[in-house]
């Protein structure tokens, strides 16, 4: 095979003197020529203030031949028609105390020297003087009009020879219309496919861009064409970026990496320039990637609803990359990859088979994937053999968690087991860091009334003995009343599975579950504070959307009612329209009201039958304040639990007992909005 078959094709704007294209000629560095400028306004700026400061001031010849007499000059310059000279001390009204003095007389230069003589005999003392003819005009030029005239240079040279330099489209003040993009190599990314991982489907359909890049004849054998553009999706975190770079460290072509904010600026039409500016670039240094994150900045769907009019800067940038991906001739060998989160409010004319020709989905790991996903992150890091069960049992408990959220437990757990002095990173670091990444940091030093602990204890005694009685919900993994987060106390659940869809009895499963923390509160507590409130809103937003969405209402039937297609209408004409009547909206809150109160009723019917259950649940939290999963079934299953509590440990740690029962130490009482509860819900 050729050598130059062999290498990857070198830019065609940068020749190296063997037989590639010629340099083109080189200009001056933008650096040097803003210093050169600066240091001419500069000086400009010194010599206009020297002048203000030292202005001379204007006598009659008849008081210079009294300031003569009495003595009072030291010095005299005799110039044509002008004596100008110093006082010995600045007179009285002198600007800015200036001891310089002009004076016009009517001379010739045949009389220069009788005024000499002249001012040498009526001097009472020795008085420096000095002649000059000729070069009056030059003295005026240049110490007059020299600053004008550098001053109309400068100005000049930055717009009427820059721009006609660079035909307008660059130079300092053009630079705005050149695109911002980042130039990738594989040596700057250190990215590979091997660092993606979770997202199988998503790296093989990238991978064959790569591959018909690298080998664009073995694709063509059969008369396919390169592909135009691929379009990432995917939820944010999921790894869209980090697959544009992983392509970026196996593709030998230039990556050309620019975000869709960098288009837009204040300017009108400089979106649509940089555009042009990048494209024309990536066509010649083809083949190559082009890489635009967040396109959803500038590739929204036209329209009043969405950019304000026909005029919009976004619009035009919009157009400009319509246009230029549409005119990708076969042979360009130029593919755009873009990244959203947000394809549903893009341009028709974007997506369209021509200019995206394939839309790849990024989606959140399942748990073969996230177990993937933690292994890759914890090469990086020093943990406790054996490694592979830890992040098993990680990646079982992390449902809907991202690829960003994962990497950010492997740190967390690494920093968590750094503070305490340990060597590795072990399973309680993971967890605690799983705990800290979704629901916040543990707050162990609240101080709270004894009342508010109890219903707090109840409350989450509530959640997780219902919860382990459902055949239908998710195992409990462990249940605390130590604050985390904007949360008083949290019931974990472990899912035995990933859920792409959700089951009536699930949905129903649920309800009942958060509807088990208040219940508890009023049967065991006596009482109900704000706490429920994050259940409340959870179990509503359930109950609507088995209702509009999933249609699970006998009474509704199979009809959608969500907000989708009432929010893409006002999007296009403000909200002036509703997708139901008044009276299905009637029918659909009735509906909501009568999911929740029969979820209600059940689970107050099976509290009532498991008090005694309940009860010992909610003292074994107020004693320990946290149990996992395992300790609350061997409670419902009528057993004791025989380990120490926090105020033991604390005690042995400082070599006493304590004389009095332990009391676990209070939290604080949780705020308004700040509800107590299980798993957020899939709704």
């Amino acid at each position: 095979m050729p050598d130059d078959q062999q290498q990857p094709p070198r830019p065609r704007d940068k020749g190296d003197g063997n037989g590639g294209p010629p340099r083109p000629p080189q200009r001056m560095s933008r650096g040097l020529f803003s210093w050169i400028i600066l240091a001419g306004l500069g000086l400009m700026f010194l010599f206009m203030l020297n002048q203000s400061m030292h202005k001379a001031t204007k006598i009659p010849i008849s008081a210079f031949w009294t300031h003569i007499r009495n003595g009072e000059i030291e010095k005299v310059v005799i110039r044509e028609n002008v004596i100008a000279g110093e006082f010995t001390k600045p007179p009285a009204n002198a600007p800015n105390d200036s001891k310089q003095f002009e004076c016009e007389y009517l001379g010739v230069a045949a009389k220069i020297e009788d005024v000499r003589k002249e001012i040498e005999q009526a001097s009472p003392r020795r008085v420096e003087i000095s002649s000059e003819t000729g070069g009056n005009l030059l003295t005026i030029i240049l110490f007059q009009a020299l600053p004008w005239l550098l001053m109309f240079a400068v100005i000049w040279f930055l717009l009427f020879r820059q721009l006609r330099q660079t035909g307008g489209g660059a130079g300092m003040l053009g630079n705005f219309g050149r695109s911002r993009h980042r130039l990738l190599t594989k040596e700057r990314t250190n990215i590979t496919f091997t660092d993606v991982a979770g997202v199988d489907e998503a790296k093989d359909e990238v991978l064959e861009i790569v591959e018909f890049l690298k080998n664009p004849k073995r694709f063509q054998r059969l008369g396919g064409r390169i592909p135009r553009g691929v379009l990432l999706v995917g939820e944010p975190g999921c790894g869209k970026t980090l697959l544009a770079k992983a392509i970026a460290g196996e593709a030998e072509v230039p990556f050309f990496s620019i975000s869709g904010s960098d288009f837009v600026e204040m300017f009108v039409g400089v979106g649509a320039s940089r555009v042009r500016d990048l494209f024309r670039q990536a066509k010649e240094n083809a083949p190559c990637i082009v890489f635009l994150d967040e396109i959803d900045a500038v590739g929204r769907r036209r329209g009043m609803g969405y950019n304000g009019g026909g005029h919009d800067e976004r619009e035009q940038t919009l157009n400009a990359i319509l246009v230029e991906m549409d005119g990708f001739e076969t042979n360009d060998q130029v593919i755009v990859i873009a990244a959203t989160n947000r394809a549903d409010v893009l341009d028709p004319a974007l997506v369209r088979p021509g200019r995206f020709d394939r839309q790849v989905f990024v989606p959140l790991p399942d748990v073969k994937g996230r177990f993937e996903i933690l292994r890759v992150h914890a090469q990086k890091v020093k943990m406790q053999p054996p490694v592979d069960p830890k992040l098993h049992r990680i990646a079982r408990g992390t449902p809907l968690f991202s690829g960003a959220d994962l990497a950010a437990i492997i740190n967390e757990a690494a920093l968590l087991a750094t503070l305490v002095g340990k060597d590795a990173v072990e399973l309680e670091d993971l967890e605690e860091a799983r705990d800290k990444v979704r629901w916040g940091r543990a707050k162990r030093s609240r101080v709270i009334d004894d009342k508010d602990r109890a219903l707090t204890a109840y409350h989450e005694a509530g959640h997780a003995v219902v919860q382990s009685l459902l055949k239908h919900a998710d195992p409990v993994h462990k249940v605390s009343i130590i604050p985390r987060g904007p949360y008083g106390g949290a019931t974990f659940s472990l899912p035995e599975k990933d859920r792409m869809t959700y089951n009536r009895s699930y949905a129903e499963a649920t309800l009942r579950v958060l509807c088990a923390g208040r219940i508890a509160e009023e049967l065991l507590g006596q009482d109900m504070n704000s706490g429920a409130s994050g259940d409340i809103r959870q179990a509503t937003a359930m109950a609507r959307t088995m209702i509009t969405e999933w249609g699970m209402s006998d009474r509704l039937g199979f009809v959608y009612y969500g907000d989708e297609s009432l929010s893409r209408r006002q999007q296009m004409d403000f909200g002036l329209t509703k997708e139901f009547s008044d009276k299905t909206s009637e029918t659909i809150d009735e509906e909501v009201k009568r999911l929740i109160d029969g979820a209600y009723a059940e689970t107050r019917r099976m509290i009532e039958e498991s008090r005694e259950k309940l009860e010992a649940v909610g003292q074994a939290l107020l004693k320990y304040e946290t149990l996992s999963g395992e300790e609350v079934r061997q409670i419902l299953a009528g057993g004791t639990l025989d380990k120490p509590t926090v105020a033991d440990l604390i005690a042995a740690e400082q070599g006493r007992r304590p004389s009095t029962p332990p009391v676990a130490r209070p939290v604080q009482k949780p705020a308004e909005d700040q509800g107590a509860g299980p798993l957020p819900s899939p709704a």
